[in-house]
C-alpha cells in the first residue's frame, strides 16, 4: 500500500483519489483489493485495511463509518453528516445492529447497496443541522447531536428501517440526554413544530415540564 493512500484520514477510498499515486488507478486499487491491503464495499468504492487487520481475512469495515466516509468521499467533511439512526447508534440510543446507515448530504441520491449493509442518503443542508465532531478509526466527519437527532427520529421514525416500536425506544433513550431547551430551539430554528409534537409524545414528556 503507497504511504499516501495509507495515512489517508478517510479511509474510504475510489480510483480517482489514487490518480497522482498510479497513472491507471483503477486495476491498481482491484490489485490491491485482491492482496487484502483494500476491502471493495461497493462499485468504486474500496475501504483501506487497517494494519493490524491485513492478515485477517473477516475483516468488516463498520457500515455507520463506512457510509459516513462515502459521503465525505463525494461531498467534502463539511457537506455530509451522519443522521437519523446511524447518529442514535452513535449516540447509544440504539443497541442493536442495524443494516441501514443514513447520512446527510446536500443532494437528492438513490440509497447504495454495500456488501455489509445499505446507506440511504438523505437531502439537508449539513450546515443548518445542530451537529458535533464524529471520530473513528475509518473516518473523521460530522454527526447530529442527540436534540437534532430526537427531531429527526420524531419526525421520519421509519426512516433508517425502524419500526414504530423500536422508534420509539430510540426517542425515549435520546429524550433522556436531550436538552429539551435545544430540542425546542431547534424545532422553532427548523419550523418543525409536529416533529417536536411527536418526540415529546412518543418519549412521554410533559411539554409544560420543559423550558419554552
Amino acid at each position: 500500500m503507497p504511504p499516501k493512500l495509507a495515512r489517508r484520514r478517510n479511509a474510504v477510498l475510489r480510483p480517482r483519489d489514487a490518480a497522482d499515486v498510479y497513472a491507471h488507478p483503477r486495476p491498481e486499487l482491484a490489485r490491491l483489493a485482491r492482496r487484502g491491503a483494500l476491502r471493495q464495499v461497493a462499485h468504486g468504492y474500496y475501504v483501506v485495511v487497517p494494519q493490524r487487520r491485513l492478515a485477517d481475512p473477516r475483516w468488516r469495515p463498520e457500515l455507520h463509518a463506512t457510509a459516513l466516509g462515502i459521503a465525505v468521499t463525494d461531498y467534502g467533511i463539511d457537506d455530509a453528516a451522519l443522521m437519523g439512526t446511524s447518529a442514535a447508534r452513535h449516540h447509544g440510543a440504539l443497541p442493536r445492529a442495524v443494516a441501514v446507515a443514513v447520512v446527510a448530504i446536500p443532494r437528492q441520491r438513490a440509497a447504495l447497496r454495500l456488501d455489509i449493509g445499505q446507506v440511504t442518503f438523505v437531502k439537508r443542508k449539513v450546515g443548518r443541522l445542530d451537529v458535533e465532531r464524529y471520530e473513528h478509526d475509518l473516518v473523521t466527519g460530522w454527526v447530529t447531536t442527540v436534540e437534532q437527532t430526537l427531531l429527526d427520529v420524531a419526525d421520519r421514525p421509519a426512516l433508517g428501517g425502524l419500526t414504530e416500536d423500536s422508534a420509539r425506544e430510540v426517542v425515549r433513550a435520546l429524550a433522556l440526554r436531550a436538552d429539551w431547551g435545544r430540542v425546542a430551539e431547534l424545532a422553532r430554528e427548523q419550523r418543525r413544530p409536529r416533529a417536536h409534537r411527536t418526540a415529546l409524545e412518543l418519549s412521554e414528556q410533559d411539554p409544560d415540564a420543559r423550558p419554552r
